[in-house]
């Protein structure tokens, strides 16, 4: 989930295309509706992580309510 920076530097860039394409379809398919809307627009696994921390690790107390839940 760091992106292609961290895989090995012994892959190729059409390998390396392909596993992130492939993280991110993954990480899709799972997704309901309403997440996906959030985060539909991110090009690759890596930017969709770090908008699921911006939205779901905060510490509102809208998100503390909902856990509780």
């Amino acid at each position: 989930m760091k992106g292609e920076g961290s895989l090995p530097v012994t892959m190729s860039r059409a390998e390396k295309t392909e596993m992130v394409d492939k993280a991110r379809s993954a990480i899709v398919v799972c997704l309901r509706d309403n997440v996906l809307r959030e985060v539909a627009k991110e090009p690759t696994a890596a930017s969709m992580w770090a908008k699921f921390e911006s939205l779901y690790m905060t510490k509102s107390l809208a998100h503390r309510q909902f856990l509780r839940q």
